[in-house]
């Protein structure tokens, strides 16, 4: 369907793509992955008509409807929910309204040959006003913005009072809405809760029969919803027949043999040019000399493909707490409002144990994040209490711990802050192993990414000797790679963690037991994430 061919985009000296070529089939999902910097998101604008390449070409069959959703939503203002996401759909609506006007302008008198004209505008209008989705585009939107998190008696309240994050639903509403030929998802999943990203994935699955190309750092949602990965590294694209999962271990494999065959050709090398430095002198060897530099002129040369090392930070065992570490005992909060208090949780109680690792699920809203906060004395509950055990050293991670590093400080001085003890040594190599290597712990918190900040601040907390980790979406704003840093360094960690995150391939990796807030209520599942789910999947009939 889409063509890039022989595409070559550069900025500066640094050179994104060279001579890169890859398809877009029609009605593939594709997985579009590659580390940070390497040019995905300028593959998204390259196929969207919002970037030209330096040199080759992009081609698409005429008529092909693209619609592409990415990080920046753009102005929203003097629309309903609703009216904004049906707004992306302009070209259908105006159709609607010259489909009524050509068949009114049927029950007027024209000749035959005005009115074969107009039969054959009315046909082409109907067959375009169909492919848009016009005859339920008013429902679709609506099904479409309830799936992503935005119940229906929101629907008409005026966007300017949806936060950046909700804004971001809308935007993406918007899009899937549009029902284009060609969907173009750049990271939908940043601003969504479990629950929207387990509808948009079943959405992409089996309503959207269109081609799709995404990212994203929901590893689950790269295995359910894609069958192809395009990997875009070194300036290339690389295709994968399969999910992400498929592509990690073909990658690897494919990496071995690249390596082997690279050895063999080194060492074929070395032999030709040993002989050639000894022979080069004797008259006799003349011919068979010049034999062989012509030979090794001919060959192409393997080269190996840029590889970031992982390294591993050796963490000291946190100090031992007590068996109990937070006891639990019929739990309330209420938060007072305009209106009147509004209870998020009551009468809950649970005990938690050394060595727990507990994920804390709901639906958006239910008081996860209120939950974690009551248990790390952030705020005070209204109702019950919380006992910390023997020993407990607690700490605590949220979106807003980024907002208190120092803007002027580097990366390197915000961890050494965090461990004054230790030499420089290994100050770096923890910065290392969370992905800052050489020149980029000089650089200021102030200019790092969202991700970038929440590494730093995970940094510290796992330098420090604390036995109790409690983690409020950990995983938000960090990639592929990063998150499976942490996982790894999670699942080291000898104490015991609180955790709420959306990645359910991070819960599933990490939980040996499960919290579930409902209705204000908590129930205790002493099992696996896995567990949980299918008794979820028991209770309601899916």
């Amino acid at each position: 369907m889409i063509h890039l061919s022989d595409v070559t985009v550069q900025f500066g000296s640094q050179v994104l793509f060279q001579n890169a070529s890859f398809q877009l089939l029609p009605g593939s999902h594709t997985g579009l992955v590659g580390p940070n910097g390497s040019g995905k998101t300028t593959v998204f604008r390259l196929i969207a008509g919002e970037q030209e390449p330096d040199s080759g070409e992009i081609s698409r069959p005429k008529k092909t409807t693209v619609g592409y959703f990415s990080q920046d939503v753009g102005d929203m203002a003097g629309r309903t929910a609703l009216q904004e996401v049906m707004a992306v759909a302009g070209d259908v609506t105006r159709l609607g309204e010259e489909i009524r006007e050509m068949e009114q302008a049927m029950n007027e008198p024209m000749s035959d040959d005005a009115m074969a004209e107009l039969l054959e505008r009315y046909g082409d209008a109907l067959e375009a006003f169909e492919h848009g989705g016009g005859y339920d585009l008013e429902s679709r939107a609506q099904a479409i913005l309830t799936g992503l998190g935005i119940p229906p008696e929101q629907h008409g309240n005026p966007v300017e009072s949806f936060s950046g994050g909700w804004k971001m639903r809308i935007a993406l509403a918007r899009i899937l809405t549009l029902n284009p030929d060609v969907l173009l998802l750049d990271e939908p999943t940043n601003h969504l809760d479990l629950e929207s990203i387990v509808w948009l994935e079943d959405w992409l699955r089996s309503e959207f029969k269109g081609s799709v190309l995404l990212t994203s750092h929901d590893r689950d949602l790269m295995n359910r919803a894609v069958d192809r990965i395009v990997e875009v590294a070194d300036g290339t694209f690389t295709t994968y027949t399969g999910n992400y999962d498929f592509y990690e271990r073909e990658r690897d494999i494919r990496r071995e043999q690249l390596i082997a065959s690279h050895r063999r050709q080194q060492e074929m090398l070395a032999k030709e040019e040993a002989f050639i430095s000894k022979f080069a002198a004797r008259v006799s060897h003349a011919a068979q000399v010049q034999s062989r530099i012509k030979k090794l002129e001919k060959i192409d040369r393997i080269e190996l493909p840029s590889e970031e090392k992982t390294i591993r930070f050796g963490f000291d065992d946190p100090p031992r707490s007590g068996d109990e570490v937070v006891k639990i005992d019929r739990l309330g909060k209420t938060w007072p409002g305009p209106s009147g208090d509004t209870s998020v949780f009551g009468g809950i109680s649970g005990l938690i144990r050394r060595h727990d690792k507990i994920a804390v699920v709901g639906v958006n809203g239910a008081g996860k994040s209120t939950f974690l906060k009551v248990v790390c004395a952030k705020t005070e509950p209204t109702d019950g209490t919380v006992t910390l055990g023997a020993n407990v050293r607690l700490g605590y991670f949220s979106q807003h711990a980024m907002d208190l590093l120092s803007p002027d400080r580097t990366v390197f001085d915000t961890v050494q802050d965090a461990m004054p003890q230790s030499n420089i040594g290994v100050i770096r190599n923890l910065c290392a192993a969370f992905l800052f290597r050489g020149d980029a712990v000089e650089k200021k918190i102030e200019a790092l990414s969202g991700g970038e900040k929440s590494r730093v601040v995970l940094m510290t907390l796992l330098a420090k000797p604390l036995n109790f980790l409690v983690l409020d979406e950990p995983t938000n704003h960090l990639d592929i790679r990063s998150r499976v840093i942490l996982l790894d360094t999670l699942a080291r960690f000898s104490g015991t963690i609180l955790l709420v995150s959306h990645d359910r391939h991070f819960l599933r990796s990490i939980a040996n037991r499960v919290f579930e807030i409902d209705h204000g209520q908590m129930r205790v599942f002493d099992a696996s994430y896995d567990y949980y789910m299918e008794k979820k999947q028991e209770e309601t009939g899916q």
